[in-house]
């Protein structure tokens, strides 16, 4: 079967939107398309679909968005191996969607050269079911002194023998050092494999770069696939690294604030994004070092990968602080997973599943205590809220096991008539486990009729959609879509 990958000179150069693209281009054209990341690091995750054993998993949100594109259902297979970052050095491996342990860095290099065969297993599993599958690497592969076991780029390209296109960001600078570096510091068999680049992210009169293009390819001997323009699209996507989050400022004060701060092991902010896309609300993500803002009509406690540690982290930055301040001025706050553990009384983690063991006092917002325990909860989830009755679908992704008098007052009903979440006695905080709460329509429009603002009722899922074929047609005019097509080895498929 058909494939091919799409590698990068770094991180954040645009791949994941690039295979996003891909796949729907493809799609649109009729064909079976499957996207595949063999090593994904990132906190923002999704739930699949149950695999053979009847297990749902979590894969890295870019994939799930990449499944979107193709018009396929989610599988663990699509991103067979996860890392979901606790601390500076360390992070819970995710294997085909269920955690397996949490390593070290260093030790995780000697772990990861065995999860080779699980990867080309499960992209030989892809293969078998679709026309093309299109391969997103991680970092960069002239990171050679992560060469050594590598799963992520050309450790796999070449185990699975798949070909590489390789993409430079000019909007970063330094692109044609950055892909002549990259052939200059790759062994033979490692450049070999690269059989094209693409230059993405430019902005301007695409003719200034002719000379620049001309002279990438002189000096790497790699065909040009096509420049690539700023496409203002992805901004309408879901991110999945964090680095946005810092140029995410608000567009100004309109008829609702609600902030968020970013904490730092922050996961799944993107369930936000549909609050960006409100013309009434101004969405702020606040960095470490400033202050909650005090005009905020609501705040947003967001999910964590290291609860603990964030609640720690809250402490050190003076959230806590803001957070009770703004409460007693009347506004209001949600938790979200880990944030809505953090706004109870006690958090405890008597096994170390997401740091070291220990316990400490939340943030006593509301009447309730969390124990890190048990299996990992991940299951989809559909209902409506308590007031406004706005209908809601999302997904559970946690450890935890929430308990309390809080939970007698639930801000969520579930399709079974089951109470989810918690709300406080004065009805100023509130929180749950479900994400992408926001996605659904009538559960957004309840949310701000009780900020006092009105929705402009748009479906997050059409929009989503809708910029995901924006995207494939700007790919479809700047790429040598034939020759990426024939480098793929995909057979003519008249739709």
């Amino acid at each position: 079967m058909a494939a091919l990958m799409i590698q990068g000179c770094g991180s954040d150069v645009g791949k994941s939107v690039l295979v996003a693209g891909l796949c729907r281009l493809f799609a649109n054209r009729g064909y079976r398309v499957r996207p595949f990341k063999p090593q994904n690091m990132s906190n923002n995750a999704a739930v699949t679909e149950p695999d053979d054993q009847g297990r749902r998993g979590e894969i890295g949100r870019a994939q799930a968005l990449q499944a979107i594109a193709c018009r396929t259902p989610l599988t663990v297979h699509m991103n067979p191996v996860l890392l979901k970052p606790q601390s500076d050095v360390g992070a819970q491996l995710v294997v085909r969607g269920q955690v397996e342990a949490s390593y070290q860095a260093l030790d995780y290099q000697a772990r990861k050269a065995a999860l080779l065969s699980v990867v080309l297993d499960s992209f030989r599993r892809l293969e078998a079911e679709a026309d093309l599958v299109i391969v997103e690497g991680a970092g960069s592969p002239a990171e050679i002194n992560l060469r050594q076991g590598d799963i992520a780029n050309m450790g796999f390209a070449l185990a699975a023998d798949v070909p590489v296109v390789l993409v430079g960001d000019i909007d970063r600078g330094h692109v044609i050092a950055a892909l002549v570096g990259a052939k200059a510091v790759l062994d033979a068999a490692d450049a070999g494999a690269i059989r094209g680049f693409i230059i993405n992210k430019f902005r301007g009169d695409p003719r200034l770069f002719d000379d620049g293009r001309r002279e990438i390819s002189n000096r790497t001997s790699w065909p040009d696939m096509g420049l690539v323009p700023w496409l203002a699209a992805a901004r309408r996507l879901p991110a999945e690294d964090a680095v946005v989050l810092s140029d995410a400022a608000g567009p100004g004060r309109r008829q609702v604030k609600v902030a968020v701060p970013i904490l730092r092991h922050i996961a799944n902010f993107d369930d936000f994004d549909p609050l960006q896309a409100e013309p009434a609300v101004d969405l702020v993500y606040v960095p470490p070092g400033q202050a909650l803002p005090g005009d905020a009509d609501l705040i947003i406690l967001p999910g964590s990968k290291a609860t603990l540690a964030d609640l720690a982290f809250v402490r050190d930055q003076g959230w806590d602080i803001d957070l009770k301040a703004h409460v007693r001025r009347g506004g209001r706050v949600l938790g979200v997973c880990g944030g809505f553990q953090m706004l109870g009384r006690t958090v405890t983690d008597p096994g170390g599943i997401e740091g070291p063991a220990g316990s400490a006092e939340g943030l006593g917002l509301l009447d309730i205590d969390t124990v890190l325990s048990g299996d990992k909860v991940l299951e989809p989830c559909r209902g409506t809220t308590i007031l406004g009755d706005g209908a809601y679908e999302g997904f559970e992704m946690h450890m935890g096991r929430t308990t309390g008098e809080g939970l007698t007052r639930p801000l969520l009903r579930r399709h079974d008539g089951a109470g989810e979440g918690a709300v406080s006695a004065d009805g100023r905080v509130a929180g749950c486990y479900v994400h992408r709460l926001f996605d659904s329509g009538p559960a957004r429009a309840a949310f701000l009729a009780q900020l006092g603002a009105a929705s402009a009722g748009a479906d997050h899922r059409l929009a989503v959609d809708t910029a995901l074929d924006e995207i494939a047609a700007a790919l479809e005019l700047h790429l040598d879509i034939a020759a990426l097509a024939r480098l793929a080895g995909l057979k003519d498929h008249s739709t």
